[in-house]
């Protein structure tokens, strides 16, 4: 670490004194230009630097205009944290292309979903990963896939396969194959760059409500909110990141891939989550910051290591709030010295809102931060990223500052809309603004508290319940690690409660006692009719941590129908 926070925010603002719209390849030569040498991915095998991505991304962007790739077009990547994703993912957008990062962790018919869904052009897919075979899934989505386009896929006319298991296919190309592709048409995608405001990404939504909806981002867009992290985290100069947060999400993708990129910093991007190979990672590579969610931070104090952690003063640990005292172990436990937690939506650009790593502790467990610091990237006249507010969730009236409501806000960084959606972009992007379904107030500092999501608000008996009301009350309970109150149809009140518990290790639950504990502190209509008792490793959740409520319900529904 170099300098106060005062001075490196100084610093970065002076290396950016207007923002200048650029595209995702554009911005990495600039990058490559400043620090050739430096690494930008670091892993245990390889180091790729600036200039060598730059190389390997315009060899397999010709590779890509030599298939037939067109500006416009849409290129699906089903890649988890390989170093081959960043020079691909560059290369896309150098080809003018789309890219798709899909989830690695699909399911057969969930891939075959977003791949009809989203008309892809042409598929980069692994081989292989944690027990998922995605050339077999292909066979059954679309037998024929490896000729070209099929009766079931029309519009994927080309797979490329990067071997993570050994294995290849007769007559499809691998990943080094289009490489060659691209030295045998040099130049083939020269002329083909989109425009900063043209449309990057498609980033399928990890579902917490329901099935994924494609969210339409653009190439400026991820640039500025990458700008606002490194601004708001204080990053400086070679800032080096480690994580297994996915880059098909913009947790990994923005808050490491481009943020760390605009101080010519790395990424040391982990393909799985252990604390053994997170802190193996940190010492070998000197990683200065890493990207957690609560669950994993937790893990990473609980792991007996006697490893050398000295370069990391940073954590971002984001998806889900996180409580003082585990604040205060990261600091104690792990000697890091800034802290910051974020919210945010695919739809708004990632994370929106930030606490400030020189916030005191209680801040980050009481709010999920600020809007982001964005200086000459934000909203013009404000500094800020983008501009919160709330509104009344069924009348749609804004509502005065500090009072709840639903979560809205606008900025230079949101979407587009949805992928071939019109319905479900019209309900979530109205008046330039994004309805986030979100419950929460903003505070007259500007710091946002979430309350609650009003697709989660059932009625009992007529009565409007809010499930975190309840799920802070049983969390205080000595013994309760986590609650998720969610409604459950009832013959007689439509809706009646139902609390799903995680019990702290070692502690058995007593649900009639919980139960009576509702019956004193809460108003009749809010007391749970049920509570089920599951571990925290039964928890559906999406990758990044978030707990999915609707499949919580639908599993209540079905165990006590």
């Amino acid at each position: 670490m170099t300098g106060s926070i005062d001075a490196r925010r100084a610093a970065l603002a002076a290396r950016y004194p207007t923002w200048e719209p650029t595209t995702l390849d554009g911005f990495l030569d600039r990058r490559a230009a400043e620090f050739p040498d430096r690494p930008l991915v670091l892993t245990d095998d390889r180091t790729l630097t600036y200039a060598e991505t730059v190389a390997w991304s315009r060899r397999l962007a010709d590779g890509l205009a030599a298939l037939g790739i067109r500006r416009g077009d849409r290129v699906g990547v089903l890649m988890a944290n390989y170093l081959e994703f960043v020079p691909l993912k560059f290369a896309i957008a150098r080809a003018g292309a789309v890219a798709i990062p899909f989830n690695f962790r699909y399911r057969r018919d969930e891939l075959g979903y977003v791949l009809a869904q989203s008309r892809c052009n042409v598929l980069v897919t692994m081989t292989g990963f944690a027990g998922l075979d995605q050339p077999a899934m292909l066979d059954e989505i679309a037998p024929g896939w490896e000729q070209g386009a099929t009766g079931a896929l029309p519009d994927l006319h080309a797979v490329v396969l990067l071997s993570t298991d050994g294995r290849t296919r007769a007559g499809v190309r691998t990943l080094d194959d289009l490489a060659a592709l691209g030295d045998e048409h040099p130049g083939a995608a020269d002329g083909a760059t989109a425009a900063p405001d043209d449309l990057g990404d498609i980033l399928y939504t990890s579902g917490t409500t329901g099935s994924p909806k494609g969210v339409m981002v653009t190439h400026d867009a991820v640039l500025r909110t990458g700008y606002a992290s490194a601004l708001t985290r204080a990053f400086e100069d070679g800032r080096r990141i480690l994580f297994s947060l996915p880059c098909y999400h913009m947790f990994g993708y923005v808050e490491g891939l481009l943020a760390a990129m605009v101080v010519g910093g790395a990424i040391v991007p982990r393909t799985a989550f252990t604390p053994a190979d997170y802190v193996a990672g940190v010492e070998r590579h000197r990683a200065t910051e890493i990207l957690c969610v609560p669950t994993m931070s937790v893990a990473i104090l609980e792991h007996q290591h006697s490893r050398d952690l000295s370069s990391l003063f940073a954590v971002l640990s984001g998806a889900a709030p996180a409580p003082v005292w585990l604040w205060e172990k990261i600091r104690d436990q792990l000697g890091v010295t800034e802290m910051t937690t974020g919210y945010g939506m695919t739809e708004c650009g990632g994370a929106m809102t930030m606490s400030l790593p020189e916030d005191p502790l209680e801040r980050h467990s009481a709010t999920v931060g600020r809007p982001k610091l964005a200086g000459v990237a934000g909203v013009p006249g404000s500094g800020d990223l983008c501009t919160y507010r709330t509104i009344d969730p069924l009348t749609g009236d804004d509502l005065p500052v500090g009072a709840e409501g639903e979560l809205v806000s606008s900025g230079p960084t949101h979407m587009l809309g949805y992928w071939d959606k019109p319905d479900e972009t019209a309900a979530t992007l109205r008046g330039g603004r994004v309805h986030s379904g979100d419950l929460g107030r903003v505070r007259p500092d500007g710091y946002v508290q979430l309350t609650g999501r009003s697709k989660e608000l059932y009625k009992s008996g007529g009565e409007l319940v809010m499930p975190k009301e309840i799920e802070d009350l049983l969390t205080r309970h000595p013994g309760i690690s986590q609650a998720y109150a969610v409604g459950v149809p009832d013959e007689r009140w439509g809706e009646v409660g139902c609390v799903w518990v995680v019990p702290e290790p070692g502690s058995v639950v007593d649900p009639d006692a919980l139960i009576a504990l509702c019956k004193e502190k809460l108003a009749r209509f809010k007391v749970p009719k049920h509570v089920l008792v599951l571990a925290a490793d039964e928890l559906p959740t999406t990758p990044t941590g978030k707990v999915q409520k609707f499949r919580l319900a639908q599993r209540a529904a079905e165990r006590l129908g």
